[in-house]
C-alpha cells in the first residue's frame, strides 16, 4: 500500500511540470497546444465507434426492453458499487468526510442488502451515489487543468485528468483485497456498462462524434464544460449532456 502514497506525489509533480497554461493560451479557455495529434486521435476513436458501435449509421430509437434494460442497470449498479472504495479514499484526500461517511453507508448497505451491488438499496433510502477521483482531488489541491488531450478509446481527458486516471488505477483498496479474478469484475462490468449506454445514448453520440460540422470542437467543449461543472466551476449554461456518460466520469480506471 506504500505506493498509494508515492503516486498522488508523483502526479502532483508531473502537473506542476508540465501542465500550466502557457502565454499561447486561448482567451476562451480552450486550452489546446497539441490539437493536431489530438485530432489524429480523435479520428482514431471516431473510426473504432464506427467499426464496433456502428456509430455514424442510420439506426432506429432504442426500443425499451424490460429485460435488457434491467440487466444494464444491475450491471450499472454492480460497477459503481465496485468503485465506491476508491471514491472513499479520493474524498478523505479531499477533506470530504462527510461524502466518505455517505459513500462508505452506500458500499455496505448495497454489498449487502443490494447483493453485492447488483441493486442500489442506498438511492431508495435517500443515499444518492456521490462520484469523484483523483483528477478532482487534484482540482482540490490547487493542481491546474493544464492542456486538453484525447486519449485513445477513451476519449477526451485533460493532463491533470489522465494524471488522475493513472492514480485511480490504484486508489481503490479492493484492488488489494480480492484475488485476480475478482479483482477485474468491476473493471469488466464497467466496460458492458458503458457499451450499453452507448447503445442508449446512440442518437446523441452520433450527432456529436459523426454528425456535426466539427466534432472534434463540438466534444472538446462538451468535455470541458461538463468537466468543469462537475469540479464546481462557472459555467456558462451549466448543465450536463448525456454524452458525458461516454467520455467524462465514467471511468473504466475506477
Amino acid at each position: 500500500m506504500n505506493i498509494l502514497r508515492i503516486l498522488p506525489l508523483f502526479a502532483l509533480g508531473f502537473l506542476v511540470a508540465c501542465s500550466v497554461p502557457g502565454p499561447g493560451a486561448a482567451p476562451d479557455g480552450m486550452h489546446d497546444p497539441h490539437e493536431a495529434s489530438n485530432r489524429q486521435v480523435h479520428e482514431f476513436n471516431q473510426n473504432i465507434d464506427k467499426r464496433f458501435f456502428g456509430g455514424g449509421k442510420e439506426r432506429a430509437p432504442a426500443k425499451p426492453n424490460a429485460f435488457r434494460d434491467g440487466v444494464q442497470d444491475n450491471v450499472t449498479n454492480f460497477a459503481g458499487n465496485f468503485a465506491t472504495p476508491g471514491y472513499v479514499v479520493n474524498q478523505v484526500m479531499q477533506g470530504d468526510l462527510g461524502g466518505a461517511t455517505r459513500n462508505t453507508f452506500r458500499f455496505a448497505v448495497n454489498s449487502t442488502l443490494g447483493f453485492a451491488g447488483l441493486m442500489d438499496i442506498a438511492s431508495d433510502l435517500g443515499v444518492a451515489e456521490d462520484e469523484t477521483d483523483f483528477g478532482e482531488t487534484l482540482h482540490v489541491w490547487g493542481a491546474p487543468e493544464g492542456a486538453y488531450q484525447v486519449l485513445p478509446i477513451i476519449g477526451p481527458s485533460t493532463e491533470r485528468d489522465t494524471a488522475g486516471r493513472v492514480v485511480d488505477l490504484f486508489t481503490n483498496p479492493l484492488g488489494y483485497v480480492l484475488d485476480k479474478p475478482e479483482r477485474y469484475s468491476g473493471t469488466v462490468a464497467k466496460l458492458v456498462s458503458r457499451a450499453g449506454k452507448r447503445r442508449q445514448y446512440g442518437a446523441t453520440v452520433d450527432s456529436v462524434l459523426h454528425d456535426s460540422a466539427d466534432s472534434y470542437a463540438q466534444t472538446r467543449i462538451i468535455y470541458l464544460q461538463n468537466r468543469r461543472f462537475e469540479l464546481g466551476q462557472d459555467v456558462p449554461g451549466g448543465g450536463v449532456d448525456p454524452y458525458v456518460e461516454l467520455y467524462g466520469s465514467d471511468d473504466v480506471s475506477q
